[in-house]
C-alpha cells in the first residue's frame, strides 16, 4: 500500500520531535513542513528528513494526504478547516482552539461531514497505558474507588519550551494545566468515563502569566477524581502520576511512560518493560503515525477523537476559570 503523505503545519517543539522521533516510518512519508519562523528552515533541514519547507500552509496542504497541525492554539481550527475542506486527514495539536465556543461548532460541523480528524493525545498509543488496562482487565484493580493525579513543575515553562515561552508562558493560551493536565484528563475519560467538574481552585501570578497552582475535584463515570499541580514548589524538572485505586489493588502511570501497580508487602513495582519517557516517545509517536495513517486511509484507528478532545478542553477551562 503505498505511503501517506503528512504535511506538518508549525515546526516548534512538537513538529521537530516528531519528524525526528518518528521517521522514516514504513506507512507515512514527509511532503512538506510550513512554519513562519526565519529558523524552522535550518532545524528542518538539521533533521535530515529530506523533507521541504514549503511557501505557506496552503502549498503543505496541496502537497499532502494528512495534515499535522502543530502550530501555536490560535491557528488550529482555521488551518483545519481549510485541510478538511481540501479534502485531507487532519491531526491537531490540543488544545483544539482558544475559542471553546468556536472548538465546539468545529466538532460539530466535523462530525456532521464525517471528517477524517483527531487530536494528538500520544497517550492513545502509550505501550503504559496498554499495561494499566491489561491490569485492570485481568483483575488487578477491582472496582474503582478513587482517582488522584498530580502535575509538579519547577518552572513553567520547562526548560525544554523556553522557545515556546512566549504563548506557553501566558494565560491567555498557555499554563501546564491545557498542556499537560490534559493529557491526563483524557487518560481519565478513556479508562473511567466522562468527566463532571465539581469545583476547583486556581492560583494565578499577577500580570497575564499562567496559573501556578491548581487544585479541583472531579468525577469520571462516577469515580471521584481529585486533581493537584503546581509551579515552583519542586526541585525537579517535573514530577507527575496518575494513580487509580480500586477494591482490590491500585495501578498508576508515573512520570509519563511508568506502568507501576502496588504490592501489599512490595510497594510499587514496575513493568518489567517500563521504559524512561525519552525511551519510549518514538514507539508512541511511531504508533500515533500507524493510526494516522489509518485514519487517512478510513481504517479503524483509536486516536483521541475530536469530541473527547472538546470534552477534555471544556474541563480545561472550566477549571482555569475557577
Amino acid at each position: 500500500m503505498d505511503q501517506v503523505a503528512l504535511g506538518i503545519v508549525g515546526f516548534g517543539i512538537m513538529g521537530e520531535r516528531l519528524v525526528r522521533t518518528a521517521f522514516p516510518h514504513p506507512a507515512v512519508r514527509l511532503a512538506g513542513v510550513w512554519d513562519p519562523s526565519p529558523e524552522a528552515a535550518a532545524r528542518l533541514a538539521a533533521t535530515g528528513s529530506g523533507a521541504p519547507m514549503l511557501a505557506d500552509a496552503e502549498a503543505v496542504i496541496a502537497a499532502c494526504d494528512a495534515l499535522y497541525i502543530a502550530a501555536p492554539p490560535a491557528a488550529h481550527l482555521p488551518i483545519a478547516r481549510a485541510a478538511l475542506r481540501a479534502g485531507r486527514a487532519v491531526l491537531l495539536e490540543k488544545p483544539l482552539a482558544t475559542d471553546l465556543e468556536d472548538a465546539a461548532k468545529f466538532v460539530a460541523e466535523a462530525e456532521q461531514a464525517g471528517a477524517r480528524a483527531a487530536v494528538n493525545f500520544p497517550m492513545a498509543s502509550s505501550p503504559a497505558v496498554a499495561q494499566l488496562s491489561a491490569w485492570r482487565e485481568a483483575g488487578s484493580l477491582g472496582t474503582p474507588r478513587e482517582l488522584r493525579i498530580t502535575a509538579d513543575f519547577a518552572r513553567w515553562p520547562r526548560g525544554w519550551q523556553q522557545d515556546a515561552a512566549g504563548w506557553l508562558a501566558r494565560r491567555a493560551e498557555g499554563g501546564f494545566t491545557r498542556e499537560v493536565v490534559s493529557h491526563f484528563l483524557f487518560l481519565t475519560r478513556r479508562q473511567l468515563g466522562p468527566l463532571e467538574l465539581l469545583s476547583a481552585q486556581v492560583e494565578y501570578p499577577e500580570g497575564e502569566g499562567a496559573e501556578t497552582g491548581i487544585t479541583a475535584e472531579l468525577r469520571a463515570g462516577g469515580v471521584p477524581v481529585l486533581l493537584s499541580g503546581s509551579v515552583g514548589r519542586i526541585e525537579a524538572d517535573e514530577v507527575n502520576s496518575w494513580t487509580l485505586t480500586g477494591s482490590e489493588g491500585a495501578i498508576r502511570l508515573r512520570d509519563w511512560s511508568y506502568a507501576e501497580r502496588l504490592d501489599a508487602q512490595a510497594g510499587w513495582q514496575a513493568a518489567p518493560d517500563a521504559l524512561a519517557n525519552t525511551a519510549m516517545r518514538p514507539q508512541v509517536l511511531r504508533a500515533q503515525m500507524d493510526k494516522l495513517a489509518a485514519l487517512t486511509r478510513g481504517q479503524p484507528q483509536t486516536l483521541a477523537t475530536l469530541r473527547e478532545a472538546l470534552e477534555v478542553q471544556q474541563v480545561v477551562e472550566r477549571i482555569l476559570a475557577a
